[in-house]
């Protein structure tokens, strides 16, 4: 009986010393250190909070080069795409026309003006006569008459002279404006149409300077308003605002120009308004029709808080950035982005000047895990050793 108790003693205690051996084990092994990573106050710096807009280049001129007269284009004087200035030739129309037009009307003036002749000294001869009561009062009227039919008959036949010179000098088509024309639409020989469906023949917009336009909404309108005023001391909707642009292949805002137009009326189907900027051009890096973003002052300086573009994370809509709380928990705090400034970002809301912001390490961080802070710049922590790592 005894012999068989002890059997059974030895086979549980076998049974049990590898459990036991086991919780021993995890005795000794320490839980895992909070993660390291690297933290940071977000930066102070006074900055103009800015709004940007998506917008489109136009012209300040163009002008559809169209002929004032009818007839077959004879020749044409520029290559396509070239700058040309106000005044030079671009088309000629065959003058052969016009200048037969012109002798004709110019010989009815000559006749005109003879009959005219003839009839000054045909009155002059009548009111001698109606003195010396040889002819009849009618006849002196019938007389007058003629003299002020001749006088009419020189007008009409010296505008028909003016417009026969115009024509004629319609039939060169020149630059109305200075800019880059566009390349010819009709070729020499072919019959152009004047009036009402005239032949468009090229096309010119000019280079320098170029304006940009976009909309806003009416919030930002009372904005930009409010700046003006300041500025200027009286509504000038904007007018006298400096703006920064840059385009779709360009990061930083380097192109300056200042806004000239805002429109008149807000639009009731999309509550926005029509603004206009102009941007020098000399050396014709804008063009008509190209996109480009704007960015307006949208009110006076302030102070702001500034974070590494880097340490803002995404949740689906919102942004945010994890913070390390006095008992070393990470938090996600959601934040209201403002414009980006370099490698930084202005946050309107959702920190303070003495939130600690994790910058580096964020693969490492989860919301409500402690973490092990290190300011940045500072001098790593000197490691424990391998029995406390451990």
């Amino acid at each position: 009986m005894i012999a068989f108790n002890s059997s059974r003693f030895i086979a549980s205690w076998l049974l049990l010393a590898p459990l036991l051996a086991a919780c021993g084990d995890n005795q000794q092994q320490a839980a895992p250190p909070p993660p390291p990573v690297t933290v940071a106050k977000p930066v102070t710096r006074t900055v103009i909070d800015q709004d940007e807009y998506v917008g489109r280049f136009i012209a300040v001129d163009s002008v559809d080069v169209r002929s004032r007269v009818a007839g077959t284009l004879d020749a044409v004087h520029f290559k396509d795409g070239q700058i040309v200035k106000k005044g030079d030739l671009l088309f000629t129309i065959d003058r052969r026309p016009f200048e037969n037009t012109l002798a004709q009307a110019r010989a009815n003036l000559i006749l005109a003006r003879s009959n005219l002749t003839f009839a000054e000294s045909d009155l002059a001869r009548a009111q001698q006569l109606v003195r010396e009561k040889a002819i009849s009062e009618q006849v002196h009227d019938q007389r007058a008459q003629t003299k002020r039919n001749a006088e009419a008959s020189v007008a009409a036949n010296q505008a028909a002279v003016n417009q026969a010179e115009l024509d004629l000098e319609f039939t060169e088509i020149k630059a109305p404006v200075d800019g880059r024309i566009g390349d010819r639409r009709v070729s020499p020989g072919n019959l152009v149409a004047a009036g009402g469906g005239a032949t468009l023949l090229a096309t010119i917009v000019s280079a320098n300077p170029i304006r940009f336009e976009f909309t806003f909404d009416e919030a930002s309108l009372l904005r930009y308003d409010r700046v003006a005023r300041q500025n200027a001391d009286q509504p000038v909707r904007g007018l006298s605002l400096p703006v920064k642009l840059r385009l779709i292949d360009e990061p930083e805002f380097k192109h300056k120009g200042a806004m000239d137009f805002v429109d008149n009326t807000i639009e009731r189907g999309t509550g926005t308004i029509r603004g206009r900027a102009v941007f020098d051009n000399k050396d014709e890096l804008f063009v008509p029709g190209m996109f480009g973003r704007v960015q307006i002052p949208g009110g006076p300086p302030g102070e702001a808080l500034l974070v590494p573009d880097a340490a803002i994370g995404t949740d689906q809509a919102r942004k945010f950035v994890f913070v390390v709380e006095p008992d070393g928990t990470a938090k996600q705090a959601y934040v209201t982005l403002g414009q980006a400034i370099g490698d930084k970002r202005v946050v309107r809301d959702g920190l303070t000047p003495e939130s600690r912001v994790v910058v580096n390490g964020l693969m490492r961080v989860r919301p409500g895990i402690k973490v092990t802070p290190q300011e940045e710049g500072a001098a790593p922590a000197t490691p424990g050793t391998p029995t406390a790592a451990k």
